[in-house]
């Protein structure tokens, strides 16, 4: 028993899951980007319990500078609104855009490149065309159009990020797809009856994952990004305080009032740091040739 015991543990301790936790845990990047991001997420979530003041309440004199008046520690904009309530009380729409956004991004690229790297023929060649369509226009400049067609509320910018930026991870899911289809367990799956539709959720899937979950981290970040480039074009929520808000509001007085851009900017710098040093992370921890370093 004992010896049966002493295997079990061994088969444990090789479990590629285990693994990747464990690489995870010893990489420095990985748990830099979680301690950032549990910082920003305590300071969002909890700041507003803390300091409850209305980021939309004019509190003292336009463009004044940190550390002058008591009623607004971090400075005021060109409207005379604090900042340091405008940082804590936007940061949630900040991460909602990216959170929300980079999930209608996975959705969609994984379902356009799991079909068409299990078809392929002609639902690849027709997928693929329609991935490379929507690969070569810019990015940007097609959010912004949807967000000016449509009213530019915090919802359409989130749906309107997702639909522009899921051709990457499409690929990206083709070519796993592409490499898993013909492997034996596939074959096996097929060779007892399993449909398609299984073989594709409940199979090649999940073995697909690791990469589409590094991609996914990257991916929030990205958003971010573009909903702080949005806003900075004036396509900001302007009923929603966001980090993006404040920069877009603030783009015109940089010059006079640094603060007003500037911290905001630290804010997402920070968010899409960590955001990218969990990928990194993960990155590691799902390639077996990384965690050999």
């Amino acid at each position: 028993m004992a010896a049966v015991d002493n295997n079990i543990q061994i088969v444990q301790s090789q479990s590629p899951l285990r693994e990747a936790v464990r690489a995870f845990r010893q990489s420095w990047a990985g748990m830099l980007g979680i301690l950032i991001l549990t910082l920003v997420i305590l300071f969002t979530f909890a700041g507003p319990l803390v300091y409850p003041v209305d980021p939309f309440e004019i509190v003292w004199a336009p463009l004044t500078p940190p550390g002058v008046a008591e009623q607004a520690p971090l400075g005021t904009d060109y409207l005379g609104r604090d900042i340091l309530a405008g940082l804590v009380h936007g940061g949630s729409a900040t991460l909602y855009v990216g959170l929300v956004a980079g999930f209608i991004t996975i959705t969609i690229g994984i379902l356009v490149g799991a079909f068409a790297g299990f078809y392929r023929g002609f639902v690849d060649e027709f997928l693929m065309r329609v991935t490379e369509f929507f690969q070569v226009l810019p990015a940007l400049l097609f959010a912004m159009v949807l967000v000016t067609l449509f009213s530019p509320t915090i919802y359409v910018i989130a749906l309107a990020i997702g639909i522009v930026s899921w051709p990457t991870t499409a690929r990206l899911t083709r070519a796993e797809f592409l490499r898993i289809r013909s492997l034996e367990y596939v074959n096996a799956a097929r060779s007892i009856g399993a449909r398609n539709q299984r073989i594709i959720w409940r199979v090649i899937l999940p073995n697909a994952l690791a990469p589409l979950i590094v991609a996914a981290t990257l991916t929030i970040g990205i958003a971010i990004l573009f909903e702080a480039g949005l806003s900075f074009l004036g396509l900001g929520d302007p009923n929603v305080f966001s980090w993006g808000l404040m920069i877009g509001a603030g783009r015109e007085y940089i010059l006079d009032g640094w603060w007003v851009v500037t911290l905001p900017g630290f804010m997402i710098f920070l968010t899409v740091l960590g955001f990218s040093l969990v990928g990194d992370g993960l990155n590691d921890a799902f390639n077996p040739k990384l965690r050999e370093r």
